[in-house]
């Protein structure tokens, strides 16, 4: 299974979890392997693949850092290596579907997607791979695209980016209000506030999406914030277990329906009750549960 990396990932002078986590499960990955990865560096992408999904001003502002405010607007400081960064984390989820679609599955330690929006950035989020992902699969040959977003908080930026494109299908369980959205068309949207519902919703989202059509490719968003140790958006009762089950749902409902899965990390901080170590163990979950033949 390829996962796509490379040190750009982590170029951007800013120090957080979103900017330096993926170099973090790179490591993990080298000291612990795990049977069946293959890290493999993606070409970044060019100005003209974003511009074709974001505003050209703002890709130009994040390139250049002027205006600052815009260049800025996704809450890092500016400097030149955060265009380093994002064009290669966002050119590694292209790269994981071309890959998933060749495949069957395939990741990239790519985060900080799902809230940028058409114009300017947000939450973390400097241009959405999730959209540039699925737009550059249509443009492919897939007929449709779903987007499966289980961070802790919504997935407004990508809703509002898709603009209801009825090839794309967003489903959306998060158990966190933040950057929330109307849904509607194509897309579904479930706040889930107890840890009990969390996994039924899911499997309810899952069953129903493989009724109506089945998706040429599912690009998922493997948000690890809604464990109750993270301080930005978990929820309590939601641990590893349920975490390492939620993996196992996802990719066996990929592999029974024959939907490739391309993954990326999304949400996970670590802080006061969660060591960085341990928020590599629960993205490592991802991996194991793509690998998992069952």
């Amino acid at each position: 299974m390829k996962v796509f990396f490379s040190p750009d990932y982590v170029a951007a002078a800013e120090s957080f979890d979103t900017t330096r986590k993926p170099g973090w499960i790179a490591d993990s990955l080298a000291a612990n392997p795990m049977d069946g990865v293959e890290i493999v560096a993606p070409m970044p992408l060019t100005f003209d693949e974003i511009a074709a999904v974001h505003d050209p001003a703002y890709v130009k502002a994040v390139q250049t850092g002027e205006p600052r405010e815009l260049a800025a607007s996704q809450g890092f400081t500016w400097d030149p290596g955060i265009w380093t960064m994002v064009t290669a984390s966002n050119g590694g989820a292209v790269a994981a579907v071309r890959a998933a679609r060749a495949d069957g599955v395939a990741g990239s330690l790519s985060s900080g997607l799902h809230h940028a929006q058409r114009g300017r950035g947000a939450a973390l989020c400097t241009f959405n791979g999730l959209v540039i992902a699925a737009k550059t699969a249509l443009a492919e040959g897939a007929q449709s695209v779903m987007i499966l977003d289980l961070d802790a908080h919504c997935g407004g930026g990508t809703h509002w980016i898709l603009d209801s494109d009825p090839r794309i299908r967003q489903v959306d369980v998060s158990v966190n209000g933040v950057d929330g959205y109307m849904p509607g068309g194509t897309s579904t949207l479930d706040i889930v506030r107890t840890a009990g519902d969390y996994l039924p919703m899911i499997e309810l989202r899952l069953g129903q999406s493989e009724k109506i059509s089945k998706p040429d490719v599912c690009i998922y968003n493997a948000g690890m914030d809604p464990d109750e140790r993270c301080g930005i958006g978990g929820l309590p009762g939601i641990d590893a277990a349920i975490l390492r089950e939620r993996e196992r749902i996802v990719f066996q409902w990929g592999r029974r329906c024959g939907v490739p899965i391309a993954f990326v990390l999304a949400g996970g901080y670590n802080g006061a009750s969660l060591t960085q170590a341990g928020l590599v163990e629960l993205h490592r979950l991802t991996i194991e549960g793509a690998l998992s033949p069952a």
